[in-house]
């Protein structure tokens, strides 16, 4: 499902028009980004968190030219859903 096509299920179901669900969840995006920036974690209840994990520095190589370099320490963002989540996910199997 596309950021549009989630826009339009909204807009159907709540009655407002498309632009402004476009508008809400553009804002909705830009909120996670930026708290997920600044390293606070957001919370849904019910359907999930966005959390920053953590990944350790850690030695890689590079096969063609048989090298190895660090890959330091860094943040990635990531979803861990909620137990409710995953259990309406587990359903629709």
């Amino acid at each position: 499902m596309t950021k549009a096509e989630i826009a339009n299920e909204v807009a159907k179901s709540t009655g407002i028009d498309k632009a402004a669900a476009v508008a809400v969840i553009e804002q909705f995006m830009t909120v996670v980004k930026d708290s997920l920036s600044r390293g606070e974690n957001v919370y849904l209840r019910g359907f999930g968190s966005f959390i920053i994990k953590r990944r350790a520095e850690k030695t890689a190589r590079n096969i063609s030219k048989n090298t190895t370099l660090i890959v330091p320490a860094h943040n990635i963002p990531a979803f861990k859903p909620a137990p409710a989540f995953k259990e309406e996910v587990a359903k629709g199997e």
